[in-house]
């Protein structure tokens, strides 16, 4: 049996592999870059722009600060109470070219220990829960081996 990947949220990542991308949108009245996605208005308090395409952003970036989640989230997040809590690494990642912070999971195996400020680390495609008909996927960022 096939399991269904889907998203966990439509229309914010695309691609695969070096394809795989984060989709943001942008205000063409005034160039201003937002993710999540925005597809009523321009968010820019000082831009009355309704006029917004997607964009992809940036594949990588700079860590700019990181964490690790050391408790089971609440609803929506999809877990499993029967199964033990696993930490997880949270990589708030600056794309240079859109001026924005970006938040994500990093991928498995990649502890705080082994992040600093201004590593370079890129988007990639992951998995946030499966179970036997889904798997949800979601984007998280890996290390690239580039230090500032």
């Amino acid at each position: 049996m096939s399991r269904t990947r889907t998203p966990v949220v439509a229309r914010w990542f695309a691609g695969d592999g070096e394809d795989f991308t984060l989709l943001g949108t942008r205000c063409r009245a005034c160039a201003s870059v937002f993710f999540p996605r925005e597809d009523v208005r321009c968010r820019n308090p000082g831009c009355q722009g309704a006029d917004l395409e997607e964009v992809p952003l940036s594949r990588r970036g700079r860590v700019w600060s990181y964490t690790d989640g050391r408790y089971r989230p609440p609803s929506p997040y999809v877990t499993d109470p029967e199964l033990p809590w696993e930490p997880y690494t949270l990589i708030a990642v600056e794309l240079e070219a859109e001026r924005m912070v970006v938040l994500g999971q990093a991928v498995p195996g990649v502890t705080p220990a082994g992040l600093a400020v201004g590593m370079e680390v890129e988007v990639v495609p992951g998995v946030l829960h499966e179970d036997t008909e889904t798997v949800w996927t979601t984007w998280q960022w890996q290390p690239t081996g580039v230090t500032a």
